[in-house]
């Protein structure tokens, strides 16, 4: 044990942490974005299964375990940037960029405005403190009117517009993570590399543009409230 915390405090075991909550997050925005998708089914669709995730058993130890790691993910990758920074206080002479993009050196910068994000999203369409009065409260089965919610948001255009915008955020952010945490966890290998800079950044965008889909058809009138109210 005494060896396991004690690699978890080197750069190698951090940049480890940083990759296996950074998969386990990929993991779970897949899942949600799928659930998310449910809204194209109708109303029915999605109140069913908010209504099942709201009654699951276990649903507060997967937000607690899913706090933690989002936790453990933004104080490590922190950490990890300030140490680097500070093993190199005085900046290069000449700057080399063969292996520094702008996208990983905006890694904390993404990641930090996706978390803002992120609280936003929860008191918005999580605990319903902030937007627009939601009206019906209930479906006509009794159950919490996401879809109602979700929709009465996304009609407003700044509303819209700070999802799709947090969203272009986010897949700018999984653009350079996706392939960084592969490299970490050792799926790196020269026959495959190649594979692995397309396929990346195309989940990187699928992601993104699975969350952006909803209020961009809200927006666009696809997507309504029944009777057309």
């Amino acid at each position: 044990m005494a060896r396991l915390l004690h690699l978890f405090r080197t750069s190698i075991g951090s940049k480890l942490v940083v990759a296996l909550t950074g998969a386990l997050l990929l993991g779970f925005l897949l899942v949600h974005m799928i659930g998310n998708l449910r809204i194209l089914q109708g109303p029915k669709a999605l109140n069913d299964y908010a209504a099942w995730l709201q009654g699951h058993p276990l649903l507060w130890v997967f937000r607690i375990g899913l706090a933690g790691l989002f936790g453990l993910h933004i104080l490590t990758a922190g950490r990890l940037a300030y140490e680097n920074r500070a093993a190199r206080p005085q900046g290069y002479r000449v700057k080399r960029r063969t292996r520094s993009t702008l996208l990983s050196r905006g890694m904390l910068i993404t990641g930090t405005l996706v978390l803002g994000f992120l609280i936003y999203h929860l008191l918005h369409l999580t605990l319903g403190l902030t937007g627009p009065d939601f009206t019906p409260l209930v479906d006509a089965q009794g159950q919490v009117d996401v879809y109602a919610r979700v929709v009465t948001s996304f009609r407003d255009p700044l509303i819209a517009a700070l999802y799709l915008g947090a969203m272009t955020l986010l897949g700018l952010h999984l653009t350079h993570a996706i392939p960084s945490l592969l490299q970490t966890l050792g799926f790196n290998h020269e026959s495959y590399e190649p594979l692995i800079q397309v396929l990346a950044p195309l989940l990187a965008w699928v992601v993104a543009l699975g969350f952006a889909t909803v209020p961009l058809l809200v927006q666009l009138g696809v997507l309504g409230l029944p009777g057309g109210h």
